[in-house]
C-alpha cells in the first residue's frame, strides 16, 4: 500500500472527538482552581482537587484495561465520555468543596476509560503503515484543543466560574454523540465480548524489548512535561527571570508550537523510517532542552530552550505510541495500554513532587537536570530494544517474544476486527 493512503474515516472521527474533549479541558483548567477557593479554602486544598482527578485515573487504570477487553473499546470509550461529562457537570452545581472532590474524582474514572479506549480505537481503526501518522493527528487535535480551550474559558470565567464546567460537559456530550453516530455501523470494529484467543496479556507484552523501552520513555514523558513543564516552567519564569505569569504563558505556548510542528512530521516520518530512530533522537532532544532551561540566564535563551523541548517531545510521541500498536498487533491489549498510560500518569503524578522539592532544597537547575536525566536514561533502554515497526523490523516478533496460546495475532496485518492505530 502507498504510504500516502488516506487514513479511514472513522480514525478521523476519533481524532476530531479527541480536539472537542481537549477544548473542554481547556476550558476548565483555568477555572478550577480558583473555583475550588471560593468555597474558602487553603491553597493546597484547592490543589487536592486536581490532583484528586489525577489520582482516580491512575486507580482505575487496570480496571479500565479489563474493561476495554471484556466490552469492546467503543463501549468503554463512550461510557468513559459520558461519566466525565455528567460528573464535570455536576462540578457546576457543587455547593460545598467535598462534592467538588468527589466530583473530580469520578471525572478521573471516566478520563482514564475513555483514554485506553481511545487509543485502542485509534490502533485498531489504523492500517499498520499508517500508525504513525494517525498517532500524530491524535496527539495534534489533543494539543490545539488544549492551546485554543484556555482562551475561550478565559472569557467564560469573566461570566461565571460555574460557566465553565457546564460548556465542558456539553462539549463532551458533542463528543460523545459524534463517534456513536459514525462509529455505530463501523466494519473496522469487531463485536465486543471475551475472545481469550484475540487478548494479549500484559506479560507477554511485557517480554517484548519495544514495548518495555516503550514504557521508560512514557514515564521520563510524563515526569518532564508535567513535572517541569507546566510545574516550574511557571515559578522559574517568575523567580529566575523576573518576567510576570502573562510570560510563562507565553513560554508555554512556545512549547506547544515547537510539539506541534514535529508530532505530524514524526509521526509520517516514523512510518517510513522506524519507530527506534525518531523515539531516540525526540529523547535526546528533549533532554538537551530540558536541561538547558536550568542554565539560561536571559529571555531569549529560555524561548529557544522551550522550543527544543517542544521539538523533541513531539518527535518522541507519535513514534513511541505507534511503537505500543505495534506490539499490540491484531490482538486486543487492554491491559497493555492500560499500563503504558498508568507509568505516564506516575512520572505526571511524581514529577511535581520531586521537581519542586529539589528546587526548594537544591536548585531550579538541579530539578531540570534530573528530568533531562530521566529522558536520557529511557534513551539508553530504547537502545537493546527491537524495531517495531512490520514494514522495517528486521526480526520478526514471534522470533523474538514467545507468545502464549492466547496471542494469535499477526502483526504484519492491519488490526483486525478491533480499534487498531
Amino acid at each position: 500500500m502507498s504510504s500516502t493512503e488516506r487514513l479511514p474515516r472513522e480514525v478521523w472521527v476519533i481524532v476530531v472527538a479527541n480536539f472537542v474533549i481537549a477544548i473542554g479541558f481547556g476550558l476548565v483548567a483555568p477555572a478550577l482552581p480558583s473555583f475550588a477557593r471560593s468555597f474558602d479554602v487553603s491553597v493546597a486544598a484547592a490543589s487536592i482537587v486536581v490532583s484528586a482527578f489525577a489520582l482516580t485515573r491512575l486507580a482505575f487504570a487496570p480496571v479500565s484495561g479489563r474493561l476495554v477487553t471484556r466490552l469492546g473499546e467503543r463501549r468503554v470509550y463512550l461510557t468513559g465520555v459520558s461519566i466525565v461529562a455528567v460528573a464535570t457537570g455536576a462540578c457546576a452545581f457543587t455547593d460545598h468543596y467535598w462534592q467538588l472532590v468527589a466530583c473530580r474524582g469520578v471525572g478521573g474514572i471516566g478520563s482514564t476509560m475513555f483514554t485506553v479506549s481511545g487509543i485502542g480505537l485509534l490502533i485498531h481503526l489504523t492500517p499498520e503503515h499508517l500508525r504513525g501518522k494517525a498517532s500524530g493527528l491524535w496527539g495534534t487535535s489533543f494539543l490545539l484543543g488544549n492551546v485554543a480551550g484556555p482562551l475561550v474559558g478565559g472569557g467564560l470565567i469573566t461570566i461565571s466560574l460555574r460557566a465553565p464546567f457546564l460548556v465542558y460537559a456539553a462539549s463532551l456530550m458533542v463528543a460523545v454523540g459524534l463517534v456513536w453516530f459514525f462509529l455505530r455501523k463501523s466494519t473496522l470494529i469487531a463485536p465486543s465480548g471475551n475472545n481469550p484467543a484475540n487478548v494479549m496479556p500484559l506479560r507477554e507484552a511485557l517480554r517484548d524489548s519495544g514495548y518495555r523501552a516503550a514504557l521508560t520513555s512514557s514515564f521520563a514523558n510524563g515526569w518532564a512535561v508535567f513535572g517541569v513543564r507546566v510545574s516550574l516552567v511557571p515559578l522559574f519564569v517568575a523567580e529566575v527571570l523576573h518576567r510576570d505569569g502573562a510570560f510563562a504563558g507565553t513560554a508555554l505556548s512556545v512549547f506547544a508550537a515547537g510539539n506541534v510542528v514535529m508530532l505530524l512530521v514524526s509521526g509520517r516520518l516514523s512510518d517510513r523510517v522506524g519507530r527506534k530512530p525518531l523515539v531516540l533522537a525526540g529523547l535526546l532532544v528533549s533532554a538537551a532542552g530540558t536541561i538547558w532551561f536550568g542554565f539560561t540566564g536571559t529571555v531569549t535563551e529560555f524561548l529557544v530552550a522551550t522550543a527544543v523541548a517542544g521539538l523533541g517531545t513531539g518527535l518522541l510521541t507519535p513514534p513511541q505510541q505507534a511503537a505500543v500498536a505495534d506490539v499490540i498487533g491484531e490482538s486486543r491489549g487492554g491491559q497493555v495500554l492500560a499500563t503504558f498510560q498508568m507509568v505516564a500518569d506516575v512520572g505526571a503524578i511524581l514529577g511535581p513532587v520531586v521537581a519542586g522539592l529539589l528546587a526548594d532544597r537544591l536548585s531550579f537547575g538541579w530539578a531540570f537536570l534530573i528530568g533531562g536525566v530521566l529522558a536520557v536514561a529511557a534513551a539508553v533502554a530504547w537502545l537493546p530494544a527491537r524495531e517495531t515497526s512490520p514494514r522495517l523490523a528486521r526480526t520478526p516478533r514471534s522470533a523474538q517474544t514467545p507468545l502464549s496460546p492466547q496471542c494469535h495475532g499477526a502483526p504484519d496485518g492491519p488490526l483486525s476486527g478491533e480499534p487498531v492505530k
